[in-house]
Order: C-alpha cells, then structure tokens, then sequence
C-alpha cells in the first residue's frame, strides 16, 4: 500500500478550507487528518499528538496567531513538517518573510488545484519546491541574508564544503530527490542524507529549503541553472 502523505490544513476561511480538503481527499497518496482555523488551534493540536503531519498548507492571515507567526514557532518545535504557504498575498515581501520563517513552498490561492497538488507532492518527495517567483524573490536578496559567511569570497573553499557536499548541494537546488541524487552519483540514499546533513549544520540552515537560499545567496549555484 503506497504510503500517504499526512496533511492539515490551517486556514480561517471555511468554505476555502472544505474546498481544499475536498479536493486532496481524493488524491489516493493524500489524507487530511485535520483542518484548523487559526495558528494557535495549530499548535494546540501538534502538541496534542504524537504522529505529526508530514505538510501544512498554512494560510498567513488567520485570527490568534496568524501563518507568519505559526510558522516560526513550527520550524522551531517541529522541524520536520513542511509547511507550504497558500495565501491570497503575492507580493515579494511577504515570500520573503514566509520563506525567511522557514516555509518551504509559497503558492497563492488562485493557483490551480494541480499547481496545490504538484507542489505538495514535489515538497513530500524533495523538501522544498520553490518556482520561479520565489527563487528570483530569493535570488534578487531580498530574504534576510543571515546565512551569508564563513565563505566570504571563497565559494568552494575546500575547508568548507567539499568537492561531494558542492556537488550535492548543487543538485539539491536543481530539485532532485535524495533517490535521484544517489542514482546519479552512484552513491546510496543513506549517503546523499549524511552529505546532506552534514550541509545542514555546516550552513546553518533549518530545512532543505534552506539550503536553496544558501546556495543562491551566495552564488554556489546560479538562478539560470533552475529550470521550471
């Protein structure tokens, strides 16, 4: 039995809600397993349980404790679920805020219901799905550069990342998955996630996501290599 990516989904707007769950309820790899209407009822809930959900779709304006702040306190107590913003603001500066917070995907509520279901699946599978506005939004600097470094001018610095972890790093951003990764480096999965780890502490970085803005920021990797 294919194993089915756990969601919840936090947004105070009702009929919106419904009509998100009703659509991803019928994806047979996906399974609602709640529906909030504010940040705080988010949180009271993930304190609640012991098998965490693997996505949350997270609205930014909601009552109590709105999607920003929601977000933040997530990336800090339960580092392992993805959040995905779903929010009716396009603008760069909330991108950037959502992003700098620790989302992993920014989809605004006119995309269409393969766009949601694309994304939520890409995140599930490779940690991160970032499409062209958000990766010129963090390629333009416009996320708090807190991750620039220890690099300084030296981008490949082998006493810094080595040959592989740039090599890794590279593909990571290309939106490979560890599987993909692995079979083109002919190396295994377990490999792929300790070179991976091993970037997470050297980078600072929170999530895979994170490792994006790293990347981009400090030009390891160009906006032109992404293809969309």
């Amino acid at each position: 039995m294919e194993e089915k990516i756990k969601i919840v989904i936090a947004d105070d707007e009702l009929l919106f809600q419904k009509g998100i769950s009703f659509i991803l309820s019928r994806e047979k790899n996906m399974e609602i397993i709640k529906e909030v209407s504010n940040g705080q009822e988010l949180m009271d809930y993930l304190n609640s349980i012991d098998d965490l959900p693997d996505v949350v779709l997270m609205d930014l304006k909601m009552p109590h404790l709105n999607g920003v702040e929601a977000t933040k306190l997530m990336s800090s107590k339960f580092p392992t679920i993805k959040i995905i913003a779903l929010t009716s603001y396009n603008t760069d500066s909330f991108i950037a805020n959502m992003i700098h917070v620790g989302a992993v995907s920014y989809l605004v509520k006119n995309a269409t219901p393969k766009e949601m279901i694309d994304t939520i699946n890409e995140v599930y599978d490779k940690g991160f799905y970032y499409n062209d506005v958000v990766l010129k939004v963090i390629n333009d600097g416009l996320i708090s550069p807190n991750q620039k470094s220890k690099l300084n001018k030296s981008y490949f610095s082998d006493d810094y990342l080595t040959n592989r972890e740039r090599e890794i790093l590279q593909l990571i951003c290309m939106q490979h998955s560890t599987a993909e990764i692995a079979e083109k480096l002919f190396i295994s999965p377990r490999t792929v996630e300790g070179h991976r780890n091993s970037l997470l502490l050297k980078t600072e970085s929170r999530n895979v996501a994170g490792l994006v803005v790293f990347a981009l920021q400090n030009k390891i990797i160009d906006f032109d290599d992404f293809t969309f």
